[in-house]
């Protein structure tokens, strides 16, 4: 076990060195075949079962491109305000994995698909930065190794490897950015962001799934320090395949803490890859970093040029959706909420669930309470995420009507949330097995109201000598006694009446 990096302090690192970040993000695109041959693409399928003689790279196997992964590639390239190419190509990256059966991994180089692009994200406080992107371009991913035995669950120490390539071959299109420069502190932030920005607008062009914890989003971090902003770049460190955006804050955080130490101590960073340890916060040596060249790039002889017509770029653009920022912005002016409660939605996971629970006609601020309160705390517990509960935005809508109605109280609504969770039916099949509709019999509730003001007289004469507070406790005595369901507000106006009669 080698000896725990040393560090420097987050604050003195950024005060003594300028943090420069820049990300590659690969993303699997939500295809139904391969990048180049007709093998599916179902995640968890048994080993070895989505492959065909392409995917596995055996003699004589020509490939064909995906035309549906050139045009999601198409639309990513859109969203990020990136130029198409009028015309380009796949080349052979040339390199020995155990996960890639041919040898090479084909890819883009010099001629990527989609090139010169943008994209503003939004921070938490509200700022805004603007992150240049220097390229996107199409390749196919690699198979996925499992090393079993050791403690690291890496191939040092392992007792045997296996191979699986039903991943071999899955279309990706991996965005570049620049050096992203003038961060600072925030550097960290800037590249969680990032990386969240660019999952939900992978989601809304529907090009993919973009779930991290599947791999179907993976980001490679590069770090690199100088003395002052008006220095040269540094020599960068890149961190491979950090697959939560957690993840790549801590990261990034750690990374210049580290290198703010051996600068300090008036050492040189070795420009190299870095593995990233989720249960620590730390990042350990790879391999030396290899540049293009020992790649041994050429253009890929087996498939010909891609020259994407404008009529269909155009086309692609009129279809693209609404960027998921602006969507944020008009739905937050159109729902009154504040930018504190709309970063709750948002943080929440809760957007799109709000926004269908409006829809289903709820008021914005109710839907906003349920999402982000109770069931926020059901997936929590449960450790799921919100969409993955068993309640629809048409239920929460429904039980919001019921409330409005006067059919249930808040608190019997909690209730029969609980219900629907438990899979006993729609809110109001709940209310209906349970018996939770609120007495509003004046009769039934009159009853409760004398039964009450029986127990407790002194009540009724504190209220006759003006302490109407008081009738707060014969309120109680009668919620209790319909365990719940009566107005509450009706009962103290009859509580009021009785006595004053």
């Amino acid at each position: 076990m080698s000896a725990p990096d040393a560090l420097l302090p987050f604050e003195e690192a950024v005060a003594r060195f300028d943090p420069v970040i820049g990300l590659e993000v690969h993303v699997e695109l939500g295809t139904r075949s391969k990048m180049f041959d007709g093998a599916g693409t179902e995640f968890g399928a048994e080993p070895n079962t989505l492959v065909t003689p392409v995917s596995l790279g055996l003699p004589g196997a020509l490939p064909v491109v995906n035309r549906t992964a050139v045009e999601y590639a198409i639309r990513i390239g859109l969203a990020l305000n990136c130029e198409i190419a009028t015309t380009c190509r796949f080349a052979r990256k040339n390199y020995f994995y155990p996960d890639m059966p041919k040898n090479f991994q084909t890819s883009q180089y010099d001629e990527p698909i989609a090139s010169a692009g943008h994209l503003d994200v939004d921070l938490d406080d509200g700022a805004t930065v603007r992150v240049e992107i220097e390229r996107a371009h199409m390749e196919e991913d690699a198979g996925k190794n499992t090393h079993v035995g050791g403690a690291t669950g890496r191939i040092h120490g392992a007792e045997y490897s296996m191979v699986d390539y039903n991943r071999a071959g899955i279309p990706l299109v991996e965005i570049v950015t620049k050096p992203v420069v003038g961060t600072g502190s925030r550097a960290p932030e800037v590249a969680r962001v990032y990386v969240q920005t660019l999952r939900d607008l992978f989601r809304a062009l529907g090009v993919s799934e973009a779930r991290m914890e599947r791999g179907n989003v993976r980001a490679d971090v590069n770090v690199s320090l100088r003395p002052s902003p008006d220095a040269p770049l540094g020599t960068r460190t890149e961190t491979k395949n950090v697959n939560s955006f957690r993840s790549v804050e801590r990261a990034v955080r750690y990374e210049i803490q580290r290198q703010a130490a051996v600068l300090a101590a008036g050492g040189s960073v070795l420009q190299e890859t870095r593995h990233w340890h989720e249960d620590s916060g730390t990042t350990s040596p790879g391999r030396v970093k290899s540049d293009a060249e020992d790649y041994r790039y050429f253009p890929e002889p087996d498939l010909v040029p891609i020259a994407p017509s404008r009529e269909w770029v155009e086309q692609i653009r009129a279809s693209l959706p609404e960027a998921p920022a602006a969507r944020r912005r008009r739905l937050q002016g159109e729902w009154g909420f504040t930018d504190a409660e709309m970063r709750d939605v948002v943080n929440a996971g809760a957007l799109d669930l709000l926004a269908d629970t409006v829809t289903a006609g709820a008021a914005p601020a109710a839907a906003r309470k349920w999402w982000t309160g109770e069931l926020t705390r059901t997936a929590n517990a449960r450790a799921v995420d919100l969409a993955d509960l068993p309640v629809t935005p048409a239920d929460v809508a429904a039980l919001q009507a019921l409330v409005d109605g006067g059919t249930i109280t808040d608190k019997l609504a909690r209730q029969v949330l609980e219900g629907v969770l438990a899979g006993e039916g729609s809110p109001a099949e709940v209310v209906a097995a349970r018996g939770l509709e609120v007495v509003s019999d004046d009769g039934a509730l009159l009853e409760a109201v004398d039964a009450a003001l029986a127990a407790q007289p002194d009540v009724a004469d504190k209220i006759r000598a003006g302490r109407v507070q008081a009738a707060g406790a014969i309120v109680g005595a009668v919620m209790k006694a319909t365990r719940g369901k009566a107005d509450a507000a009706r009962v103290r106006e009859l509580v009021l009446e009785r006595v004053g009669s």
